[in-house]
C-alpha cells in the first residue's frame, strides 16, 4: 500500500502534530482512554522512526511508514477494530440471565466483578489517604516554594506526578470496576519546545480534574470503606452466629446490650441467620452499584475532563 492509498479522505500530512491531529478526528466518537492510547502510541513510533533516519524530514519519514504503520483514517479504523476484539476477549464471562426476582437477587454472587468492587471499596480508605495527602502537600510546597527557585522544578515534578498518579489509578479502576481506562501516559507534543510543553503541563485540564479526583477520594474511601466493611463484617458475624453458641459464647453476644440467648423465642437464631445472609447479599449488591458509579466518576475526572 503506498502513501496515496494510505489517505483516502484527505492529503498525508507532512509534520507528526498534524498527523496526530488527523489520528485524532479520526477517532472522534471514540472513547477517550482508546484516543489517548493511540496519540500517545502513534507519536511514540514516528518520533522513534525519526530518530533513526536524522537526515529525512518529518513528511518523508510519514510517507514511508504510511504503507506499514498506516495513514491515520486507517489507524483510527485498526485500533477501533482491536478494541472490539481485545475488549471481547478481556470480559469476563457473565451467568446466563436470571428472569426471577429472586435469581437476579442471589445472582449477583455469581459475578466476579462483585467481589472486584468489594475489594476495592475497602482499598479506597487507604488510596483516598495516599491520594489526598499526596495533592495536600504538593500544592501546599509548590505554593509555598513558589518564590523561591527550587519552586519551580518542584512544581513541574509534582504535576507530573499527578499525571502517572492518575494513570495508575486507572489501571486499578480498569481491573477492579471494568471501565475502559488510559493504557498509556498522556499524550504530550513532544515536537514543542520545552517552555510550551511545561505551559501545556499547567493548563491540562485532565491534570487539574485529577487533583480534584484524588481530594475527592478521602471522603468517599472513607464512604466506602465504612459501607463494606460494615456490611460485611454485621452479615457475616450473623452467619456466624450458630457457631459461636456452640462454642458457648452465647452468653457474651450483645446486641445494643441485648443478650442473644436471654429470653430469646426458639426462632430468634435462625431469623439472625437469614438476616445476615440477606445482608450480605444486600452488600454485594450496593458494593457493584458503588462500583459501577464510582467508574463513571473516574472516566470522567481522569479521562473526559479535557472535554468540558
Amino acid at each position: 500500500m503506498n502513501a496515496m492509498n494510505g489517505s483516502a479522505t484527505g492529503a498525508l500530512p507532512t509534520t507528526i502534530p498534524a498527523y496526530l491531529e488527523q489520528l485524532r478526528r479520526s477517532l472522534a466518537g471514540a472513547d477517550p482512554a482508546l484516543v489517548q492510547d493511540a496519540l500517545y502510541d502513534a507519536e511514540e513510533y514516528l518520533r522513534s522512526e525519526l530518530a533513526e533516519n536524522p537526515g529525512r524530514t518529518e513528511a518523508e519519514v510519514i510517507a514511508s511508514v504510511a504503507g506499514s504503520y498506516g495513514a491515520p483514517e486507517e489507524v483510527a479504523d485498526i485500533y477501533r477494530d482491536t478494541e472490539v476484539t481485545v475488549q471481547t476477549a478481556l470480559r469476563t464471562p457473565r451467568p446466563p440471565p436470571r428472569r426471577s426476582l429472586l435469581g437476579r437477587f442471589f445472582g449477583v454472587a455469581a459475578e466476579p466483578r462483585t467481589y472486584a468492587a468489594l475489594f476495592y471499596l475497602l482499598l479506597s480508605l487507604a488510596t483516598g489517604i495516599f491520594y489526598f495527602t499526596w495533592v495536600v502537600t504538593g500544592v501546599s510546597l509548590s505554593v509555598g516554594l513558589a518564590a523561591l527557585i527550587i519552586g519551580i522544578p518542584f512544581v513541574i515534578v509534582y504535576f507530573g506526578s499527578v499525571r502517572l498518579l492518575s494513570l495508575v489509578e486507572g489501571r486499578l479502576v480498569e481491573v477492579m470496576l471494568g471501565e475502559r481506562m488510559p493504557r498509556r501516559p498522556l499524550y504530550s507534543t513532544r515536537g514543542l519546545p520545552l517552555l510550551k510543553r511545561i505551559a501545556e503541563l499547567f493548563t491540562d485540564p485532565r491534570v487539574w480534574g485529577s487533583q480534584l479526583y484524588f481530594v475527592l477520594m478521602l471522603p468517599l474511601g472513607v464512604v466506602y470503606f465504612t459501607i463494606a466493611a460494615t456490611g460485611l463484617s454485621v452479615a457475616l458475624s450473623l452467619i456466624a452466629l450458630p457457631i459461636a453458641l456452640l462454642l458457648g459464647y452465647g452468653g457474651h453476644l450483645f446486641v445494643d446490650g441485648y443478650s442473644v440467648l436471654d429470653a430469646n423465642p426458639w426462632w430468634a437464631v435462625p431469623a439472625c441467620v437469614i438476616g445476615g445472609v440477606l445482608l450480605l447479599f444486600v452488600t454485594l449488591h450496593v458494593a457493584r452499584g458503588i462500583g459501577l458509579m464510582h467508574a463513571q466518576l473516574a472516566k470522567h475526572l481522569l479521562v473526559k475532563w479535557a472535554q468540558y
